[in-house]
Order: structure tokens, then C-alpha cells, then sequence
């Protein structure tokens, strides 16, 4: 191939009619009703080719795939491919035969879906050409190519919100941090506000001056064993077992007909 260049299949129509078309008079264009529809020239297949930027509008037999005629496009639209002006499935398109000769031959469609993929074929394949020829030119000269703009032009202004942007920042510097975590344990900070817990003793005691729990002491009538006793009354009892150790408060008993080692009336004796 020339230039390294490959053929690609555009398009291709199982079904295609040729018609002899008379010579244009006027130039108000062809119109279809004037050719002998009814009497096709030759039936084939169409297929549309490129190579480079150039199209090719080949008619081939349907069976052999033997070449009937083609026809080279260069632009479209052009005097190369011409629609009629009566009817949107019937072409007039020029045929050449490689020595220099050319003829303009009528072409048509059965079927008006075949008729609009053949001129989308076309339309497609020279913007593909046309979006080449730019970027080559671009690709020559870099500098010539459109310019992005971002200066203000004259008079031109902005406006900033900034009462939303100190609203999100003041949003964010009062997020409370939240506590490591010890240990894989997280340990939520006390709610604001919040008191230490106090003790509740159980029913029956007293709560001391020093947070200690104190219990009742017991008359010796009950049979309970006596609780623990606090400093104050540690004291007391203290003074208690003075008295009883004196010999005054035994010398009164003594009237009283109560012993050393003896018990008080009503309470039993410690042997029994």
C-alpha cells in the first residue's frame, strides 16, 4: 500500500440498483422520477471503502464480489455524490475507471434505511478527516491554537460568602476531642456537671464524719453481738471499763448485793 496506508470497510448493502440517468439540462439538480425505475441497468452490491482521506464507493457482483464500478470520493457532499431532489433512497454518483474517464450513473435503495446508513457512511468518514487536517495543524504550530483566559475582565467581580466559611471553621475548633483509648478500652468522660457518688449504708447504720460506716450499738438484752464502734464511742466505752475497774463503783455494788465476777440483775451469767 502507498504510504503505508490501509482500506477500511465503511459500509456495505447486500442490494443495489444501477440506472442510466439523462444529462442534466438545468442545474436544479437530478430528480429520480425521470429515470426508468422500473428497469435497473445492473443489481449488485455496494460496499464503501477508505483509504487515507479518500472514500470509495464500489458496486460488486453479489455472488463473485467482481468489481462493476467504483466510484472515488474526495468531499461530501460534492460533485462526487449528488442526492436527488424527489426522493431521499436514489443517488447520482460519479464512477472513473482508472484511465481518466468518468461517467455519472444513478443509484437507489430498496429499502430507505440502506439509503440513510450510506450517507451517514460518508458524513462520518470526512468529519473523521476534517478533526485530522485541524489537529495536524495544531500539532505545526502550537502556539496559533485557542488560548485559555482566566483574567478578570474590565468591571468584572467576585463575591465570597465568608459568614459561611467562619461558620464551618468555628463548627470545626469546637468538636470536642475525643479520649485515647487504654488498653483497647475506651473510656467515656464524665457528662459536665456531674457529681461524685456518695456511700449509702445499709439500713440500720450511720454514715460517720469521715465517710466510714458505723453501726448501732446493740443492748446487751438483744443477744446480738456488739457492732464495731467508732473513735467516739471507742472513747466512751473506754471510760466505761474505768469506772467498772474502780473500787468505789464495787463497794456500791456490793450494797446492791452484786459481786465482783457476778452479772447484772436480768442479764445471765456468762457460765451458763
Amino acid at each position: 500500500m502507498e504510504g503505508g496506508e490501509y482500506e477500511s470497510v465503511l459500509c456495505v448493502k447486500p442490494e443495489v440498483h444501477v440506472y442510466r440517468i439523462p444529462p442534466r439540462a438545468t442545474n436544479r439538480g437530478y430528480r429520480a422520477a425521470e429515470w426508468q425505475l422500473d428497469q435497473p441497468s445492473w443489481s449488485g452490491r455496494l460496499r464503501i471503502t477508505a483509504k487515507g482521506q479518500v472514500a470509495y464507493i464500489k458496486l460488486e457482483d453479489r455472488t463473485s464480489g467482481e468489481l462493476f464500478a467504483q466510484a472515488p470520493v474526495d468531499q461530501f457532499p460534492g460533485t462526487a455524490v449528488e442526492s436527488v431532489t424527489d426522493s431521499s433512497r436514489y443517488f447520482v454518483i460519479r464512477i472513473e475507471d482508472g484511465n481518466g474517464r468518468r461517467a455519472f450513473i444513478g443509484i437507489g435503495f430498496g429499502d430507505r434505511g440502506d439509503a440513510f446508513d450510506f450517507n451517514v457512511a460518508l458524513q462520518d468518514h470526512f468529519k473523521w478527516v476534517k478533526q485530522q487536517s485541524e489537529f495536524a495543524k495544531q500539532a505545526q504550530n502550537p502556539d496559533q491554537g485557542p488560548k485559555l483566559d482566566l483574567s478578570f475582565k474590565e468591571g468584572q467581580t467576585i463575591k465570597l460568602n465568608i459568614a459561611n466559611m467562619k461558620k464551618k471553621e468555628g463548627a470545626a475548633g469546637t468538636s470536642r476531642a475525643r479520649p485515647a483509648s487504654t488498653g483497647g478500652l475506651s473510656l467515656l468522660p464524665p457528662p459536665p456537671g456531674g457529681r461524685t457518688s456518695t456511700l449509702i449504708p445499709p439500713p440500720g447504720e450511720q454514715l460517720s464524719v469521715t465517710g466510714s460506716v458505723v453501726q448501732p450499738a446493740v443492748s446487751p438484752s438483744s443477744g446480738q453481738p456488739p457492732a464495731r464502734l467508732s473513735q467516739a464511742q471507742a472513747g466512751s466505752s473506754s471510760d466505761l471499763s474505768a469506772t467498772l475497774s474502780s473500787n468505789n463503783f464495787w463497794k456500791g455494788a456490793a450494797s446492791s448485793g452484786l459481786k465482783e465476777g457476778g452479772s447484772l440483775p436480768g442479764q445471765p451469767l456468762s457460765g451458763a
